[in-house]
């Protein structure tokens, strides 16, 4: 069984949430926060902030979180994975594209209103709790920065030995 930690970052803007476009293996592309796969001996913080600067130019300066995990479980596949997501507090630099793992194609800052429109494609497990802890943001708080969400963790399962075909499928506690 392989597994991976992985990491996101939330990095909100006066232009919305930080996206980046993925091109996948099977040629697909889907949107989600920038981050990717922790490398052995890294923190969680100190990868995110790197996976981060690759993919989109971004240097976030101070991290807050995580914010939600996301733990993911595909035993007929051989692998599990962990993810943090974390908000940046304080960011600098300008937007480009330079992921030397050629998966980010594209980096933009979405509207919140429009960010579930580009989730639309991405993993159920990226998709749902980002748009759960979008939904909380101004309900809790009023001025979007998340101070108001409870940290919390979702769960999910893949079911299946192809991944065209397997079924994900939250579990509860």
């Amino acid at each position: 069984m392989r597994s991976w930690t992985v990491a996101g970052g939330l990095i909100l803007g006066q232009d919305g949430l930080l996206l980046v476009r993925n091109l996948r293996r099977d040629g697909s592309h889907d949107w989600s926060p920038p981050g990717g796969v922790i490398e052995a001996g890294e923190s969680t913080v100190s990868g995110l902030t790197r996976e981060v600067c690759e993919e989109t130019g971004v240097e976030v300066l101070e991290w807050h979180g995580p914010v939600y995990e996301v733990v993911v479980e595909a035993p007929e596949l051989g692998w599990q994975a962990r993810v943090e997501a974390h908000l940046a507090r304080a960011f600098r630099g300008d937007l480009r594209v330079a992921d030397p793992d050629g998966i980010v194609v594209e980096v933009a800052w979405v509207d919140l209103l429009a960010c579930r429109g580009r989730l639309h494609g991405c993993r159920r497990w990226v998709r749902e709790p980002l748009e759960a802890w979008l939904d909380a943001l101004d309900a809790l708080d009023g001025d979007g920065d998340g101070d108001g969400w409870t940290p919390r963790t979702f769960r999910y399962h893949v079911a299946g030995a192809d991944p065209a075909t397997a079924v994900v499928t939250p579990v509860t506690p």
